[in-house]
């Protein structure tokens, strides 16, 4: 069953960040993962927004769990927790 990661974030610094967005669909195509959405244009219907979202389809809560935990990707994630606040949740889909 296909899972999703959705982030949603605000940028600290643009410039920086870029090193870790740059990054992340390769490494997300390495456990089959497809950007959905990755900061464009929102509407915030409820609560508190952010203001980029970006959503990861991958084939199942393991891949994307292999994708989280993976040294590639723990090796970027330090520039985007220094150049952003944000939240990220995994979601298993129906």
């Amino acid at each position: 069953m296909a899972a999703y990661i959705i982030v949603r974030i605000d940028l600290t610094d643009t410039d920086a960040y870029q090193g870790y967005a740059t990054k992340t669909p390769a490494i997300a195509e390495q456990f089959g993962g497809k950007f959905l959405a990755k900061g464009g244009p929102a509407q915030q219907l409820e609560g508190k927004g952010r203001s980029r979202n970006v959503i990861i389809e991958f084939p199942d809560v393991d891949a994307a769990t292999r994708f989280y935990n993976s040294a590639e990707y723990q090796a970027v994630l330090p520039i985007a927790l220094a150049n952003s606040e944000r939240e990220m949740v995994l979601v298993e889909g129906v």
